[in-house]
């Protein structure tokens, strides 16, 4: 143990040195090669700065080219080089930014320090996200379809509320900081604190509203077909989420659908999953977007609403429950949803109009019963398995948890929706297990631009980029 430690300071050491002279070659080679300096340019050599790197702080030397006719100027072997003026190298903060898709920005900071020897703080790191975010957009646009498709595209579609600050505790967060009369001390600090603010507002009884948002998520994969005819996979999943609103997230659906080969015309089966939403129902089926699909809801979401036309009707955990629910999911899996219907009808007309509970039983009965009709072409299960399509929604439940849930949704968590929609789409991307083509995709593009502008740039942002409009507007 004692020769690692003394070890990996040496090895970190000797990295800072290889990239120092790998900076130091590049700088002559540029010096050599560019004798002579473009018109209107004038070089100053030796200008110094500090880089953060993965082996650690370092410092280098490099010409500055300033202009002769006006202000400013610009380091070219920064530009060629891809980097940003912000001082960190696009590995350094590829690493950062990927392990805060994953956990904290307090626990990247504790990451990294043990395995860097150091980390940027934890406002650096959000900004280097908030950074990295302004390219997303372009990224999901613009990324090559995946290969090897299979013969059906299955999208599956669904939400999920994650936390967010309201105005007065974003009024609390960005007030002034009164100055802590105990310096070192947060137990006095602490006390303080709770004096200037006042208690705490006590919550009703029953109320555990996190002020939450909802984010759209979408889930797209496709299923090949084998030699016996039935469908195999999921191949090629993609997810995407994003806290625009839900008509956003059929657009991008629709838009990679089309980058895919499956688009309207076709002739290609596309498959819709969703938990009945009306939003979703109503933006699917516009002409714009998938009126050709075939759409579905998922079953275990029409089981639990006859689990509670059940309880309407018997009582909880008794065998005449069990046996009424049972009979329904097999007409449902069976194609009978209109028997079903019928059935509930049926039993809606003999509730007693009056007694104990029964306006509420009698109210939540017949909203079952019009669920259940207004979704009869999207019931139907039977159909469905003949031919061997998605009856539930799994997939896309699984990315809510994973993708939203366990980042977004811990304890003490308070986002506001345009910070967390960085954060949240990087996410998707680490997720897709696109991480490495996306920080190449960005780096280029920041290189040509300054390229061809002459001017440094800086990829950190304090200030979040807004939601996304495509598809809205």
């Amino acid at each position: 143990m004692e020769f690692e430690q003394r070890l990996l300071p040496k090895v970190f050491e000797l990295g800072r040195l290889f990239v120092s002279l790998f900076l130091c070659m590049r700088d002559e080679h540029w010096n050599n090669t560019h004798t002579v300096i473009e018109a209107g340019y004038n070089p100053q050599y030796h200008k110094d700065r500090i880089l953060r790197t993965v082996f650690g702080k370092l410092r280098y030397w490099r010409a500055y080219l300033y202009n002769t006719t006006s202000i400013g100027g610009y380091y070219p072997l920064d530009i060629e080089l891809g980097l940003p003026l912000d001082g960190f190298s696009m590995l350094a903060r590829s690493y950062a930014v990927r392990i805060a898709t994953k956990v904290s920005y307090a626990q990247t900071v504790l990451i990294l320090s043990m395995f860097l020897q150091y980390s940027p703080s934890q406002k650096t790191i959000e900004e280097m996200v908030l950074g990295l975010g302004r390219h997303r957009a372009e990224w999901f646009e613009s990324a090559p379809k995946p290969d090897g498709d299979g013969d059906v595209l299955i999208i599956q579609i669904d939400s999920k509320a994650s936390p967010t600050a309201t105005d007065e505790e974003l009024e609390k967060r960005r007030g002034k900081r009164a100055e802590n009369p105990h310096s070192g001390s947060p137990r006095h600090r602490g006390r303080d604190k709770r004096k200037r603010r006042g208690s705490k507002k006590r919550r009703k009884k029953g109320d555990k509203s996190k002020n939450g948002k909802m984010a759209a998520i979408v889930v797209m994969y496709t299923l090949k077909r084998s030699e016996d005819g039935s469908l195999e996979g999921p191949v090629n999943k993609k997810v995407y989420a994003s806290y625009a609103p839900k008509r956003h997230a059929v657009a991008i659906a629709r838009r990679e659908a089309d980058k895919r080969g499956f688009t309207k015309q076709s002739g290609k089966l596309v498959q819709i999953v969703t938990d009945g939403d009306n939003d979703l129902d109503r933006y699917i089926g516009e002409e714009e977007f998938f009126p050709e699909a075939i759409r579905a809801v998922d079953v275990f979401h029409v089981t639990e609403y006859l689990w509670e036309a059940g309880r309407c009707l018997y009582k909880e955990g008794s065998d005449e429950l069990v046996e009424w629910v049972d009979a329904q999911k097999e007409a449902l899996y069976d194609g009978r949803v209109s028997e079903i219907i019928k059935e509930i009808n049926r039993l809606l007309g003999l509730l007693p109009k009056r007694g104990p509970d029964m306006k509420n039983r009698r109210q939540r009965l017949g909203k079952i019963g019009a669920y259940l009709d207004k979704r009869r072409d999207k019931v139907d299960y039977k159909s469905l398995r003949e031919q061997d399509l998605e009856i539930s929604s799994g997939t896309v439940e699984g990315a809510v948890n994973y993708v939203i849930a366990k980042r977004f949704d811990s304890g003490g968590m308070r986002w506001i929706k345009e910070r967390a929609e960085a954060l949240l789409q990087l996410r998707c991307i680490e997720v897709n297990d696109d991480w490495d083509a996306f920080i190449s995709f960005v780096h280029d593009k920041t290189s040509k631009q300054a390229q061809q502008r002459r001017k440094n740039f800086f990829l950190k942002s304090s200030a979040p980029a807004p939601l996304p409009t495509y598809g809205i507007n």
